[in-house]
């Protein structure tokens, strides 16, 4: 086969994902199955997380099949971008679920508990949950699902149904208006 026969095919497949065909989806996996999955691999040190991960690109191609602009690209390269994306993401997931469980198992028991800590704390969580009141919803919304729930931009992005590129912007500004707020309120409180 030569390669742009290949290239053609692939991009009828996609069209054909579009169109809901599970047979197309299943050759396309069929296809770039190995060369995806040794790409995960190498990016995440894990098998495991490779074949999630790779369950969870082919869906997003299921879905986001008509995404896919042939006059930027073949579908490899597009295919190769979703997944090193993928990849990326999940990553930095484990990465924040890690440090996560080291900062919880590093805390001091309740029991222990300094009063004067527990009082300054219950001062930045007051600071902070009046600094977040003040973003526009969709700025919240998105800081909330990252840092409370533990989700990536990409996973934000498939919630909300929004661009990742809005994702990322929103969480951003957001975080850039937090520090602001949190700055001006800290210095009114002395904590400066």
């Amino acid at each position: 086969m030569q390669p742009e026969e290949a290239q053609i095919s692939d991009v009828e497949l996609l069209k054909a994902i579009v169109r809901q065909d599970e047979t197309a989806l299943a050759d396309l996996y069929d296809r770039y199955r190995v060369i995806l999955f040794s790409l995960l691999v190498r990016i995440l040190n894990s098998r495991e997380e490779a074949e999630d991960v790779l369950q969870e690109v082919f869906l997003q191609v299921w879905r986001r099949a008509a995404d896919f602009d042939e006059n930027r690209g073949r579908p490899f390269t597009w295919l190769v971008t979703l997944t090193r994306s993928r990849g990326i993401d999940r990553l930095r997931s484990l990465a924040a679920r890690e440090r996560v469980a080291l900062a919880g198992a590093r805390e001091p028991s309740e029991e222990v508990s300094d009063a004067v800590a527990d009082a300054y704390r219950s001062e930045q969580r007051g600071l902070v949950t009046t600094a977040l009141a003040q973003l526009p919803d969709e700025q919240k919304r998105a800081l909330m699902l990252a840092y409370f729930d533990g989700l990536t931009q990409s996973e934000i992005a498939e919630k909300l149904d929004a661009p990742l590129g809005t994702v990322k912007t929103r969480m951003r500004s957001g975080l850039i208006k937090l520090r602001e707020l949190l700055g001006s309120q800290s210095a009114s409180f002395g904590f400066e």
